[in-house]
């Protein structure tokens, strides 16, 4: 049996408690003898900053590098907010992301059926709903130069972030996007502002030849990211995969997490190319939600996003996609059961810390796998 490489690195707030549920899991696929994963852990942003002044040090950057896959918990907090910009929490999960050449962000949206009350839309609009979000992750004007502050003198100032895409940017993110539709319902909407801006203009242009040359089985369909963000809070079971650019994915998908519920809810994965020789490819695995550092420590946090994202990993890095079908099936069969975060929490269901959550999603998958 082959092992596996994993650099957890579980962060700040309640990043700690999500992946000391993964970790439990982690252990019992170990000691059942399913799979074999090595893992090592590390630290990152606020944790890092405390202990080396670094929001990622030199060694755990390398462990990232050598593993297989990374499983990320969440960082930041006011407690580092004066922290010089560089050295900031989140730019070591940005770090992690530029090194490891992780360019495609995947962040599916999935309403499980026991939850349609808790999203802020109908049930009626939200029952069913699995969407995802293909979001460009190492372009766009998060990293696009020049990005300045300059002072212009008379208390005024002007500040600069750069849009940029070349055209092997949006055809690599575009791939991902029609491959992932080719396994699904194959419908791809690729979402920009051509009207007004010239990257825009790109995106659509090299989207729809990639879409002629290599895909012209998988249907298209082109909207501005606006109208997009409206769709998917009017009817969003009508997209199946959306892809967009780095600034438009990060607010759709955060759009998406609501429908869902609760950002509590929501995994998603960071993928490298696919090397050559190895087929293999980089890749970190997180929860969208925050470190949360105001329930940080009380045992409130959900860990069915930190989990999740888990799965992704068996599906997108280990191709054990059957046993990632379990983990969500016993993530439903919980949630079915009546138990519940504070954050998912309603009315005649029953509390649940996040260890208790965490131990039944366990339970749930051990019978799946008897």
């Amino acid at each position: 049996m082959a092992t596996h490489k994993l650099l957890l690195l579980p962060g700040d707030g309640i990043g700690p408690e999500v992946m000391g549920e993964v970790k439990r899991l982690i252990d019992w696929l170990n000691s059942a003898g399913i799979v074999k994963f090595e893992t090592d852990t590390g630290l990152v942003g606020g944790s890092a900053y405390d202990a080396h002044k670094v929001s990622i040090s030199e060694g755990d950057m390398a462990k990232a590098k050598d593993a297989d896959a990374v499983i990320f918990g969440a960082v930041g907090g006011p407690k580092w907010d004066a922290v010089p910009y560089e050295v900031r929490p989140e730019a070591g999960l940005l770090r992690l992301r530029k090194d490891l050449a992780l360019f495609a962000n995947l962040r599916p949206a999935v309403c499980y059926p026991a939850l349609a009350d808790a999203s802020s839309l109908k049930r009626e609009a939200v029952e069913g709903l699995d969407i995802v979000i293909v979001r460009e992750l190492t372009g766009g004007v998060y990293f696009g130069e020049p990005k300045t502050i300059t002072d212009l003198g008379n208390g005024q100032k002007r500040a600069i972030d750069t849009q940029v895409y070349d055209t092997y940017e949006i055809e690599r993110i575009g791939r991902v996007a029609f491959e992932l539709a080719r396994k699904r319902k194959n419908k791809v909407t690729s979402m920009e502002k051509r009207n007004v801006m010239k990257s825009g203009v790109l995106w659509n242009e090299v989207m729809t030849q990639v879409h002629k040359r290599e895909y012209p089985d998988v249907t298209l369909e082109h909207q501005l990211a606006d109208s997009g963000g409206m769709m998917l809070v009017k009817w969003p079971k009508q997209f199946d995969v959306i892809v967009t650019d780095n600034l438009f994915g990060d607010m759709l998908s955060d759009i998406a997490a609501m429908l869902t519920g609760s950002l509590g809810m929501l995994p998603s994965a960071s993928l490298g190319e696919v090397d050559v020789k190895s087929k293999k490819r980089k890749a970190l695995y997180e929860p969208v939600h925050g470190s949360a550092p105001d329930i940080a420590g009380k045992g409130l946090a959900n860990p069915i996003a930190m989990i999740s994202s888990f799965g992704m990993a068996l599906r997108y890095s280990f191709d054990m996609g059957d046993l990632a079908d379990k983990v969500d099936a016993a993530i439903a069969a919980v949630l079915a059961s009546g138990l519940r975060t504070a954050d998912i929490k309603s009315e005649g269901t029953t509390a649940a810390s996040t260890t208790q959550m965490g131990e039944a999603i366990l339970k749930e998958l051990q019978k799946l796998h008897a």
